[in-house]
C-alpha cells in the first residue's frame, strides 16, 4: 500500500480528507497506517505502564491509541473513555477471586482481559497492577480515527458518533472477541495493542479536560469516581449529568 500525503488530525471533526494543523498521523488512502507509520509509529507502551492502580493507569490511557492489527494494517484510535476497576472493588470481576473466567486478570500487567456480557458483546480491559493483584481499566470508547473504513464495515449503519461509543461496540467496530483474551497488548507483533500517541499533549488539548465521574452500567458502588473522559470528544458514552 502506497502512502498518500493526507494529514489526519485525531481529534473533533476527523475526516481523512482534509488537512487540518495538528497532524497527530500520516495515513494511507483508505485511513490505514502508512508503512512508514507502521514501523516508526507503532509504539506499544511499556508493561510498566501498567503497574500502578488501574484508578491511576485509566486517565493515563486517555489520548494513547487502541489498535487492531489486520494483516500489515492497523484499525482503531484514540481512546477517549475508560473506567478503572480494583482489588477490593465489588463491581470488579476479581473481587470474589480468581476464576476461569477472570485468570488473565490475576497474570502480568498489560495484557487484554476480554469477556462476554449480556449474550452479545464483548469488553476489553487493560490488565493492571503486579502479578496476582487483579486489577483492569475498561475501554469504553474510542475515536475511530485509523482504518475507517473498516470501522465501518464492521458496524453497519452506524453514525460516525455511533461506531465506537461504548465498550460493546468499540468492540465489534475492531474485531475483538473471546480469543483476544490473554493478548499482551505491549508486544507491538500483537493482534490489539495500546500504543503512544507521538503527538498526546496536542490530543488531549483539542478533546480535553478530562472528567471524572461516577461508572455506568454497574450496581455495585456506582458512586465511585472511577470513569474518566474526555470533555470535548464526540465520542463518549455518556456524559456526567451536570
Amino acid at each position: 500500500m502506497q502512502c498518500s500525503q493526507k494529514r489526519v488530525r485525531l481529534g473533533a471533526g476527523f475526516n481523512k480528507f482534509q488537512n487540518p494543523p495538528g497532524t497527530l498521523f500520516w495515513l494511507g488512502q483508505t485511513g490505514h497506517l502508512c508503512n512508514s507509520a507502521r514501523t516508526m509509529r507503532v509504539e506499544p507502551l511499556p508493561r510498566d505502564f501498567y503497574l500502578p492502580s488501574a484508578a491511576d493507569v485509566a486517565p493515563r490511557l486517555l489520548g494513547h491509541l487502541l489498535l487492531r492489527r489486520q494483516g500489515k494494517n492497523w484499525f482503531g484510535g484514540p481512546i477517549v473513555e475508560t473506567e478503572a476497576y480494583l482489588v477490593e472493588d465489588p463491581a470488579c470481576h476479581s473481587f470474589r477471586g480468581e476464576t476461569a473466567r477472570n485468570r488473565v486478570m490475576f497474570g502480568e500487567p498489560g495484557h487484554a482481559y476480554v469477556y462476554f456480557i449480556y449474550g452479545c458483546h464483548f469488553c476489553v480491559n487493560a490488565v493492571c497492577q503486579p502479578f496476582g493483584v487483579a486489577e483492569a481499566v475498561l475501554i469504553r470508547a474510542i475515536e475511530p480515527a485509523i482504518g475507517e473504513d473498516r470501522i465501518l464495515q464492521n458496524r453497519p449503519g452506524s453514525r460516525r458518533g455511533n461506531l465506537t461509543n461504548g465498550p460493546g461496540k468499540l468492540c465489534q467496530a475492531l474485531e475483538i472477541a473471546r480469543e483476544h483474551n490473554g493478548l499482551d497488548i505491549t508486544r507491538r507483533t500483537s493482534e490489539i495493542v495500546i500504543a503512544r500517541n507521538p503527538d498526546l499533549e496536542a490530543a488531549l488539548k483539542t478533546s480535553g479536560p478530562v472528567v471524572v465521574s461516577a461508572r455506568v452500567g454497574i450496581t455495585r458502588a456506582a458512586h465511585l469516581p472511577l470513569r474518566f473522559y474526555l470533555a470535548n470528544s464526540h465520542f463518549v458514552s455518556r456524559r456526567a449529568e451536570a
